[in-house]
């Protein structure tokens, strides 16, 4: 199987087709998005979803502005892949779970861990109703345990009701205390 054939992006009508690396990206408006990936299920007999991901759309300076969707489905009969990239910012992503159905928990990931908006908003998946903020977001602040308390369990020796369980290590640069006595009181010349 290729990652991205460029055979079927030639195929897509209205794309702007980039090769990298070896793998062709068909690039497509957002307004032709449903219609783009229909034509790849129905007319290019692409019926095999693979996976629908996001990523910051790396504009400098921009960051968590703009994002880019991408989607790879496959031709099962040639094995031939399809890449289709489109970039959202404020406005809706269509849904493409009506064509193939596990799309709708990758759709859902974006909506939750990147802030994409669904045209369809769907119920929460991986984390609580309460959580501010969009995690796999460039601009999202990771705080740590002190700002936000983690809200997994605590590592042994934190919660205070047990011992440590690692040995606390010296700083770079100093020997631990099987290289032989220490003088006490300093260093003497």
């Amino acid at each position: 199987m290729t990652a991205a054939s460029a055979e079927l992006a030639a195929q897509v009508p209205d794309a702007q087709t980039r090769t990298a690396f070896g793998q062709t990206v068909a690039h497509v408006p957002v307004e032709r998005w449903l219609d783009t990936a229909r034509h790849a299920h129905d007319v290019l007999d692409c019926v095999a979803f693979d996976w629908l991901g996001v990523e910051d759309a790396g504009r400098p300076g921009a960051s968590g502005l703009r994002h880019a969707v991408f989607l790879h489905v496959i031709q099962p009969d040639t094995r031939l892949g399809l890449l289709l990239r489109t970039e959202v910012g404020d406005e809706p992503l269509p849904s493409v779970a009506g064509l193939w159905a596990g799309a709708a928990w990758h759709e859902r990931e974006a909506a939750e861990m990147f802030g994409i908006a669904l045209a369809e908003p769907a119920a929460h998946l991986l984390l609580p109703e309460t959580f501010a903020g969009f995690p796999l977001r460039k601009d999202f602040v990771l705080a740590s345990r002190v700002v936000r308390p983690w809200p997994g369990r605590l590592e042994p020796g934190e919660d205070g009701t047990s011992a440590p369980s690692r040995r606390r290590t010296a700083p770079p640069g100093v020997p631990d205390p099987s290289w032989g006595p220490r003088r006490e009181g300093g260093n003497r010349a």
